[in-house]
């Protein structure tokens, strides 16, 4: 039995453009068991996926804050302890930062355990390589999902097929969720972490009324205080539900059950396209060249670094999408 610790903690993205690279894993290596450590909140994305046994939360975000509080300390030694104690064979550093390969070199103490990860062309921040047993060349202009799949592939030795398999699935539990639409149903989401990624929102209003127009239920994601009020003055504007503050899984049960999805570029839109749903994701201010939506339905990938898509593109991979759900 092969062990293998996945170390990629964030950002809910990154996280998600990961999964495929376990599916691969899982599926060259029947004999394995793969094991995660992630940041606690996106913890329940990788509990989606079957093929991972043990999820480990971190929360190293938090604890960075207070790294030389005594409780910190104790708790951090305590996760360490319990991470070591574990017979990996592989800690595979999927992040690329300093700060991973440091806690990857942290969680194999005096183990046998391999340290892997790109090689020091092939990664942001080079210095993190140094910490590495054993290196990759995989080229940065890829796409984060074949980086991720290249990398594990190279590392253990088998050969990639064409497609990813993201191997997720979801569902959500109607009677606990009574604002949740019975008809077919579409997903918004309008919000982001900054203002720079936002979409004027009356783009946002020709893309509700043209899927009111198919008859389709309306739904509008958020996740901040900020992202609340967004939601809400466009549901008061299109009759949209804005739901109340959901779970990880409960966002992914409600994305998975949506008929067409259309998001900036966040976690929760790359999440859809992973599920499988028809996902449009809009780029304000990030290239999508290297992290396109992905997914076994139709994806469209608009937009880049300063340079929104018009409400014309939009509306036509719209057009596109909504045909997809019928063929």
């Amino acid at each position: 039995m092969m062990r293998v610790l996945v170390v990629k903690t964030t950002s809910m993205g990154d996280v998600v453009h990961t999964l495929p690279a376990v599916s691969d894993m899982a599926q060259a290596i029947p004999q394995i068991q793969i094991d995660w450590l992630i940041e606690e909140p996106f913890a329940g994305i990788v509990r989606l996926h079957p093929k991972v046994a043990q999820v480990i939360p971190i929360q190293f975000r938090k604890w960075r804050k207070r790294f030389w509080a005594a409780d910190v300390r104790s708790t951090i030694k305590m996760r360490l302890d319990a991470l070591r104690a574990q017979p990996y064979d592989w800690i595979i550093d999927f992040q690329g930062l300093l700060k991973s390969a440091l806690f990857a070199r942290s969680v194999k103490g005096k183990s046998s355990a391999l340290i892997a990860g790109y090689d020091q062309a092939s990664i942001r921040e080079p210095f993190a390589a140094w910490f590495y047993d054993r290196k990759a060349a995989v080229s940065r202009a890829l796409p984060a999902v074949e980086r991720n799949r290249k990398l594990a592939a190279q590392h253990l030795a088998y050969s990639l097929d064409d497609s990813p398999n993201f191997g997720i699935k979801a569902q959500l539990n109607l009677q606990l969720h009574p604002w949740c639409p019975n008809s077919a149903y579409a997903v918004l989401i309008p919000a982001a972490s900054r203002v720079e990624k936002l979409w004027p929102e009356e783009y946002w209003m020709a893309v509700a009324e043209r899927l009111k127009s198919e008859g389709l239920a309306l739904v509008i994601l958020w996740g901040s205080k900020e992202e609340h009020a967004r939601a809400e003055r466009l549901a008061l504007r299109c009759t949209a539900i804005v739901p109340p503050f959901l779970t990880v899984a409960e966002v992914a049960g409600l994305l998975a059950n949506s008929l067409v999805v259309a998001g900036l570029d966040t976690g929760f839109t790359h999440l859809a396209s992973a599920l499988g749903r028809p996902t449009i994701g809009i780029y304000c201010d990030h290239d999508p060249g290297l992290a396109p939506l992905t997914g076994p339905a139709f994806t469209a990938s608009l937009g880049g670094k300063g340079l929104a898509p018009t409400k014309a593109q939009v509306l036509d991979a719209l057009e596109i999408a909504l045909q997809s759900t019928v063929n």
